[in-house]
């Protein structure tokens, strides 16, 4: 039996920036490279879920509308991560925007909201005391 899982796909523009993020900063688990007709999907690995980074061969002509909860749509992603301080520590070390600092959302559990280098919001949660 597979366990259940959401994988999300993003579409970037620039690879070396989306792992620079996602798998040096965030700490996801790259798996492999694929390469597809439309361009490379870059398998990253959180729990027992994918980010698929696909970055096309020719560059996106649009861009997803920053603002986070103004439009509709997917807004952000959510990791549970064990440390939430640790990881704002990288984030904000590597240099990017935090959106909402380490909160208390309610008893025992914390959240804050990053921006990634494509606009998108990435939410980290933590439930209980630091692993």
């Amino acid at each position: 039996m597979i366990d259940k899982g959401i994988d999300i796909g993003i579409c970037i523009g620039d690879s070396d920036e989306a792992l620079r993020f996602y798998r040096d900063t965030v700490g996801c688990e790259h798996v492999t490279d694929l390469e597809l007709p439309q361009g490379v999907m870059h398998r990253l690995r959180w729990g027992t879920s994918l980010v698929k980074l696909i970055r096309p061969h020719e560059p996106p002509t649009a861009d997803n509308p920053r603002g986070g909860l103004v439009s509709r749509g997917i807004r952000y992603l959510t990791l549970t991560v064990p440390d939430l301080d640790a990881i704002m520590t990288r984030c904000e070390a590597a240099g990017y925007t935090t959106v909402s600092p380490a909160t208390e959302l309610r008893p025992g559990v914390n959240y804050a909201l990053v921006e990634d280098p494509e606009g998108n919001w990435v939410e980290f949660l933590q439930e209980g005391s630091p692993a």
